[in-house]
Formats: structure tokens, C-alpha cells, sequence
């Protein structure tokens, strides 16, 4: 049997939901709610934080205020705006149709988080397209999505999964990108817009956590590569207007209805005092990460493990080399 021959037979078999991008992606949806939807209703809040979130949408609603963030009488500065909105939105929405003690309902404020988790699988098959088989593309979003992490985050109205689906997009984006693909015509305008709107997106809903992934992953590509032609390609400057003009009307009114104060908040105090020491009871070794990864990121961790070996021995290949990066 021929390897295309087995692709063929695989495909008709047990990974036949992957056949084409279509049903791989219903089945996808399928089962990300199967995994995500048992206690998204009846469970009270499960973190200190998404009743905090949760209750500044409220306050949006009832104030008119889609500028300034509050939480009861104290201005909440630690996060940009996007989170909020999104949660306004679907709170909102629910109202309009008719749906009972929307505003004082938890589920609906989780919304975002779960249609971002669910984003979030979709976006790691395509992601992983360019690297693998359709087939073991739809076996990786599938693995990501049964992690332990992004199942805890679907279920909390808080920013981490919209943020894991901005980050995966722009990665997934940035991929195609740097590795020049035939079928990716470089002239076209569709994949550094993803990648750009990504980039606003992630701005808008928690800062430079979105930016810093590709923008390190750049550094370490930039060194590798030396002449680095994927540069043109990603669109700089039209990028940057683009992520200025969704990004910057809010930021610029938040500066100015707060002197100032929301940057020195968000950036300053909530930011870079993580980065120099423990905050809000949050505080662990260098590694720590790295170590809880083995069991939050289960059942995919494994794989990781088992792939150490085949990565080092490839890691001058251009695929490996951006997955390292």
C-alpha cells in the first residue's frame, strides 16, 4: 500500500470526519461542546476574578459607559476594554430575545469565553494545517481542545480564551507567512489581515499579551534566518494602520477621561508588578509554568514528550524552526 493510497483508507476510516474542511470543522464544533458545555450553566462562579469581569459588564450596561471600566464605585484599570464589550454585547443580545435575569445570570456573561474556546480548537486545526495532514490537523485541534486548561477557561467569563484564539490565529497567520507556502499567494491580503486583526483584537482584550507571542517568535526567526524574506510579506506598515485604527480610538478616549491613569494602571501596576514579583497571592519560581504544563495541558502533553526527540533532529527544517521559535 501506498502512503497516499493509506492517507486514503485513513480518511474513510476512523478520521473520516476529516475528510474535508467542512465536516472536519462541524465535527470539531460537535465535540468542543460536548467537552465544554457540562456545568457552563450550573456552576456558580469558580474564580474570584469572573465575578469581578462580570459585574463591570453590568455596570457598562446600566451606566451607558463603553469607555471607562468599573467595578462598583472603583475604577478597573487592569485590563483593556474588549472583554467587556464582548460580555455587554451577549448580555444585550440575551435581554433582546427575551431571556429572563440576563444581567444577573453567569452563563451568559461565560458566552465570549466559550465561542472564543470553541474558536480556539477551529483555529488550531488551521493552524497545524501547514505543518501536517488534514487528518492529523483535526487529531491536534481535537487534543487541544480536551486539554484541562482551555475546558476550566471556556467555563469563566474572563479574557484567556478569547486571548488563546487571538494568539493561535496570529500564529497560525504568521506560519503561512514565514513559510512562503505554494498555495498562499504572498500578494493576497487575506493572511496578514488575520494576522492584523488578531494582533487589534488581542490589544483590545488584555494588551501586549497577543503581540508578544509572534513578536518573540519573530526575534528568534530574524537571528535564524539572517535576510528573513517573509518580512514583506506580513504587511508592516498597512498592518500597523489597521491595528492603530481599530485600537487606538479607545485607547486614546481612556487616556484622556483618566489623565492618563489607565496606562500607568494596566501597564505599571498590574503588568510589570507580575513580571517583577508575586501579586494578588500569584507567586512561583522560574519554571513553574513549565511544570504545571505536564498536567493543565494533558492529554496533549504527552505528545510533546514523545516529539522532543524528532524536534531536535529537525530543528534546522524550516517548519520545525518556527514551531521551536
Amino acid at each position: 500500500m501506498t502512503a497516499a493510497t493509506g492517507d486514503a483508507f485513513a480518511d474513510k476510516g476512523a478520521f473520516g470526519a476529516s475528510l474535508t474542511h467542512r465536516r472536519a470543522s462541524l465535527w470539531l464544533i460537535l465535540i468542543s461542546l460536548l467537552m465544554f458545555l457540562p456545568g457552563f450553566v450550573s456552576n456558580g462562579p469558580m474564580d474570584r476574578d469572573e465575578p469581578r469581569f462580570a459585574q463591570a459588564s453590568k455596570q457598562m450596561i446600566e451606566t451607558g459607559d463603553y469607555v471607562d471600566i468599573r467595578f462598583q464605585h472603583e475604577a478597573r484599570h487592569k485590563k483593556p476594554v474588549g472583554i467587556y464589550w464582548m460580555q455587554a454585547a451577549v448580555v444585550k443580545t440575551a435581554e433582546a430575545l427575551g431571556v429572563p435575569n440576563a444581567r444577573s445570570t453567569i452563563s451568559i456573561y461565560r458566552l465570549p469565553s466559550l465561542i472564543a474556546a470553541i474558536l480556539a480548537v477551529l483555529l488550531t486545526y488551521w493552524a497545524a494545517l501547514p505543518f501536517v495532514t488534514r487528518r492529523h490537523a483535526f487529531v491536534a485541534a481535537l487534543l487541544f481542545g480536551a486539554c484541562i486548561l482551555i475546558g476550566v477557561e471556556a467555563r469563566l467569563a474572563k479574557t484567556d480564551a478569547v486571548i488563546t484564539a487571538t494568539v493561535i490565529a496570529a500564529m497560525g497567520a504568521f506560519a503561512r507567512l514565514y513559510l512562503r507556502l505554494p498555495s498562499d499567494n504572498p500578494t493576497r491580503w487575506q493572511i496578514p489581515a488575520v494576522f492584523w486583526s488578531a494582533i487589534a483584537i488581542g490589544l483590545l482584550v488584555k494588551g501586549p499579551i497577543t503581540p508578544m507571542v509572534p513578536l518573540f517568535a519573530a526575534l528568534v526567526l530574524l537571528v535564524k534566518d539572517r535576510a528573513a524574506p517573509w518580512r514583506k510579506d506580513m504587511r508592516f506598515l498597512p498592518g500597523f494602520a489597521w491595528v492603530l485604527l481599530l485600537v487606538a480610538p479607545w485607547f486614546a478616549m481612556i487616556l484622556i477621561k483618566t489623565g492618563g491613569n489607565f496606562l500607568s494602571d494596566s501597564v505599571g501596576q498590574d503588568m510589570l508588578a507580575k513580571v517583577g514579583s508575586g501579586k494578588e497571592n500569584h507567586g512561583a519560581p522560574p519554571l513553574t509554568y513549565f511544570g504545571v504544563f505536564w498536567a493543565t495541558a494533558w492529554p496533549l502533553a504527552p505528545f510533546v514528550a514523545l516529539a522532543a526527540p524528532f524536534v531536535f533532529k529537525k530543528r534546522a527544517e524550516p517548519k520545525i524552526a518556527f514551531l521551536l521559535a
